[in-house]
């Protein structure tokens, strides 16, 4: 005669009641785990707000505090550069160029002009190599939207930073721009290593 399933063994000798123990306990922890996961992806959500607004307040204080250096700066930029040769007339701060038409939109920190020359000049709390690059875009769409206009000045660049490496220093000098940094209670401007780079 066949076995009962009554007397088919278990594994492990493990009777019945100690299967569904153990299955019990089993999908007690299961439990646990999927409300432990619950709670981490929740502290994960409240961390990556945290994050969020952190960077924000971070965005909003490097704004305010590129804005307190632009104005430090602005003001003497006329008699600075007319002591290295550059006899500009008028000086602009925030100054925009929109032309939708052409797909030409940026704009200038300080824009010095006369009538023959202009410089724009870039302003950062803290200045990068990609603030320096994105500085030569906006000087090429500055000589496309001249060229459309038939405005034939040259246009010169400057940076200015607070806090900057030796490489970005060196790196904006080798890219033919004039490079303004603090000295004390004033800034310097130093002429790029060759001659300004005209746009």
């Amino acid at each position: 005669m066949g076995q009962t399933q009554a007397q088919i063994p278990i594994s492990n000798n493990l009777s019945f009641e100690q299967v569904w123990a153990t299955l019990d306990r089993t999908g007690k922890w299961l439990e646990e785990v999927a409300l432990s996961q619950k709670e981490t992806a929740r502290r994960q959500e409240e961390t990556d707000r945290i994050v969020k607004e952190i960077g924000k307040r971070l965005g909003d204080f490097t704004n305010s505090f590129g804005d307190v250096v632009e104005h430090l700066i602005a003001p003497n930029l006329l008699e600075k550069f007319k002591a290295l040769g550059f006899d500009f007339e008028e000086a602009s701060t925030r100054h925009k160029i929109r032309n939708k038409k052409n797909d030409i939109s940026f704009e200038i920190d300080v824009f010095l002009q006369n009538g023959d020359t202009a410089m724009l000049v870039e302003i950062k709390a803290n200045l990068t190599i990609s603030d320096i690059n994105k500085h030569i875009t906006r000087l090429e769409k500055m000589r496309k939207w001249a060229d459309i206009r038939g405005d034939k000045r040259h246009f010169l660049g400057a940076v200015a930073g607070i806090v900057v490496e030796d490489d970005e220093r060196e790196y904006a000098l080798n890219q033919g721009f004039f490079f303004i940094e603090p000295s004390g209670e004033d800034y310097n401007i130093t002429p790029p290593y060759n001659k300004p780079k005209e746009w």
